[in-house]
């Protein structure tokens, strides 16, 4: 017997394959770190950007990936005029706090490793003051920005209304006037460019950074009985793991949004839209998770011990060395 399987249902597999891969990933590493938030000794900023950004993704892929799969697996209509504004105003508005969350993640640490003679140190000791405003204010404006869903947004039963900007199957949206469709424009791509320019001259005077120190104490390293990459290379592969993800993925769905909305109707791209601008959500915990420090440094050593003696380093020694790797972790 032949069995037939749709495309709404090959594509609710892959929306609830991506949302048990990302939900995953984004529930582990904020329970680690609300675990380091929750231990002063080992608590960083960087843990608080971390964490703000791994909220935003959770936000994120729950407002756009559980919509498509109740959608893909036959269920219909299941949104009103009130459940589909709400459902794409936190969609967008969690997705453009993650933009900027990104993009901040990269400058704290650019100001974090910037030597101390370098015109930018004297933020060194202030960015961790500016945590909290800069949290507020990305919601703030995204939240401003993302308004016109509120007013264009409309439930399944209104899909054949004239002048429809997009369709979901389960929202679409009214063309918004002139002026309306000029300032949210306006205030999304100036966004996205301040955004991904800011994430990309970081992340490049990072890599230069790193790459000149490795250079520089090249001479001093000794082989190691672990074989585990430096701590600049580690830093490296995830700036440019986190950027080139994010940029790819992004700006190919940026540019899809766009050609929907000038083309219309087009229901397989709207549905890959939406796929790709859950990817970064899902697979941004997992990068972070990879180069975790302490967790390559716990490994380091268990191998150690292993090729030495089980009883040739006490449990004092080893928490000393852990503490140790936690007063050199960015």
């Amino acid at each position: 017997m032949n069995i037939i399987v749709s495309s709404d249902t090959i594509l609710g597999i892959f929306f609830l394959f991506q949302f048990g891969i990302g939900f995953i990933g984004n529930t582990l590493l904020l329970m680690l770190n609300i675990n380091t938030l929750f231990q002063p000794s080992s608590k960083k900023p960087i843990d608080l950007i971390c964490t703000h950004l791994t909220l935003a993704n959770i936000m994120t892929i729950l407002s756009s990936v559980i919509p498509e799969i109740i959608n893909a697996f036959g269920v219909r209509n299941f949104l009103d005029d009130i459940g589909c504004k709400a459902v794409l105003y936190i969609y967008r508005v969690t997705r453009g706090v993650s933009l900027c969350t990104t993009s901040f993640l990269s400058i704290f640490q650019a100001i974090i490793i910037t030597p101390s003679n370098s015109r930018w140190a004297w933020l060194k000791p202030k960015v961790s003051t500016y945590l909290f405003p800069a949290f507020f204010s990305f919601w703030i404006i995204n939240m401003l920005i993302y308004v016109r869903v509120i007013i264009t947004a409309v439930g399944p039963y209104n899909i054949s209304e004239v002048g429809q900007v997009y369709s979901l199957t389960y929202c679409s949206g009214r063309e918004p006037d002139k002026l309306q469709e000029a300032a949210f424009l306006g205030g999304m791509v100036l966004r996205d460019i301040l955004c991904i320019c800011l994430m990309i001259w970081t992340s490049i005077y990072m890599v230069n950074f790193l790459f000149i120190h490795r250079k520089t104490v090249q001479h001093v390293h000794r082989t190691s009985l672990c074989p585990r990459p430096s701590p600049e290379t580690r830093a490296t592969h995830t700036i440019l793991a986190l950027v080139s993800c994010f940029v790819f993925f992004y700006w190919t769905n940026t540019c899809l949004t766009i050609y929907i909305i000038y083309r219309h109707n087009v229901q397989s791209l709207e549905n890959i839209t939406i796929f790709l601008s859950s990817c970064y959500p899902a697979i941004c915990p997992f990068v972070l998770i990879k180069n975790n420090n302490r967790r390559s440094f716990l490994n380091c050593n268990f191998a150690k011990t292993r090729k030495s003696s089980p009883q040739s380093m006490s449990l004092r020694g080893l928490n000393a060395l852990t503490n140790f790797f936690d007063t050199r972790a960015m």
